[in-house]
């Protein structure tokens, strides 16, 4: 297994820095789409610090990545290599637009599997566990990767595709499943199903659900309420991108902190609109870039995620590797002006998290007028004795947060929908 060490930041700089310039001298001449965008700007393998890199490099973004699959189908030419050496297809989800298809030669998907070592081994996950991976068999690059490092180091791996919820449940049950791996919103459906069948969790072994897709693991009281509904778990947080890989591990001594995986990334936090470095303990957008992916490489790669450095620079775990206090907190094109206010899904989302009467909820946001306008959906986990009341309690709190009225109405029971992927609470119309 990868070793987890926590060298001092100079020493992450240094190796950050070499890994750099190995990575830039492999591009040139082979990769076309960085080739062009590294001569224009005069950047080559003899670059004399990172400071210099960041300063000179532009950005790449995901609407450049789409416009150069669309001029070179069908995947572009961000190819360090001849076709040839491409192994693994992978593709986005496309939530938020055009699917981006991504290849990988055998060199760049063990680089990933190292670092989804380095995510397991923070979360305490050893040779002797049993893992189900609740994810349908898809071009999703999470649940290969996860799956093949998870095998890779000796673990029993049970595939969960194509099942419904309560076979998924009932393989965890009786094959003594000991780590989940799924999203937050779908730990609480299964949690959900299990109640509805009558199926009891406390005979379960589960004692690890590692859980990414969608902000959750690090926001504490939704941790904390899928911890009440898995009896003897701990909910690990971790995120990555199709684009980018694995990206970030799970704090051992801070669950709602995320460590960027520095060995593999050079990683900013900038202001989105200024794109200046912003300082820590402010928010702003993680932009990466991937220091052993080679074969589909990205260079200051806008992930569109909202995070929030910590100030200090040593963890309570031991770690110099950059802190994100809140995990991802959003996306930075989520963000919805209500009457002058700046509102984003992960707050509505920590302030319904903390009524337990809550199951499922929905935001509309209403552009027909000049102004933006949002309702909330709730549906009750259970007959609630007083509806009226808790929408009001539920109203009060956004109206404290925002200095806003935002109406909350109820749903009836069933009518909202349960989510297995990244779940789609926000509806525009």
């Amino acid at each position: 297994m990868t070793s987890l060490c926590h060298p001092d930041r100079p020493s992450i700089e240094h190796d950050q820095f070499l890994k750099l310039r190995v990575l830039l001298a492999e591009l040139i001449p082979g990769n076309l789409f960085y080739s062009r965008k590294l001569q224009s700007v005069g950047i080559g393998p003899e670059i004399s610090s990172l400071d210099d890199f960041l300063e000179r490099m532009p950005f790449t973004s995901k609407k450049e990545l789409v416009e150069d699959q669309s001029r070179t189908p069908p995947y572009g030419s961000n190819l360090t290599y001849p076709l040839g050496q491409y192994t693994r297809f992978s593709q986005t989800s496309a939530t938020s637009g055009t699917p981006l298809r991504w290849l990988d030669t055998r060199e760049s998907w063990q680089w990933m599997l190292d670092n989804w070592e380095r995510v397991y081994q923070a979360a305490r996950i050893e040779s002797k566990d049993r893992l189900f991976f609740a994810f349908s068999f898809a071009p999703f690059l999470g649940f290969w990767t996860a799956f093949e490092a998870a095998a890779r180091m000796g673990c029993l791996c049970i595939p969960g595709g194509g099942l419904s919820s309560a076979s998924r449940l009932k393989l965890i049950l009786d094959n003594r499943v000991t780590v989940l791996l799924c999203t937050p919103t779908y730990a609480l459906r299964l949690a959900e199903v299990a109640a509805e069948q009558k199926l009891d969790l406390t005979r379960g072994e589960v004692r690890k659900i590692l859980v990414a897709g969608e902000p959750g693991g690090s926001v504490p009281n939704l941790r904390a309420r899928i911890e009440r509904v898995w009896p003897g778990a701990a909910v690990v947080d971790h995120h990555g991108m199709t684009e980018t890989g694995p990206v970030s591990y799970g704090c051992a001594t801070r669950p709602n902190v995320l460590h960027i995986i520095e060995s593999a990334y050079l990683a900013e936090v900038l202001d989105p609109e200024s794109s200046r470095r912003v300082l820590p303990g402010q928010k702003g957008e993680l932009v990466l870039t991937n220091l052993g992916r080679t074969g589909s490489p990205l260079l200051r790669y806008r992930t569109g995620d909202l995070v929030e450095a910590v100030p200090e620079q040593l963890c309570q775990c031991g770690s110099y590797e950059l802190a994100l206090a809140g995990g991802i907190l959003g996306r930075t094109d989520d963000m919805v002006i209500v009457r002058g206010v700046n509102i984003y899904p992960c707050v509505i989302d920590e302030i319904l998290r903390q009524f337990e009467e809550v199951g499922e909820y929905r935001v509309e946001v209403n552009t027909t007028n000049a102004l933006p306008e949002l309702k909330i959906q709730i549906e009750p986990r259970s007959p609630v004795e007083n509806l009226d009341a808790l929408t009001k309690q539920i109203e009060a709190l956004l109206q404290k947060t925002f200095a806003l009225r935002i109406p909350v109405q109820a749903a009836p029971s069933g009518s909202l929908p349960r989510f297995e992927m990244k779940a789609t609470r926000w509806v525009r119309s």
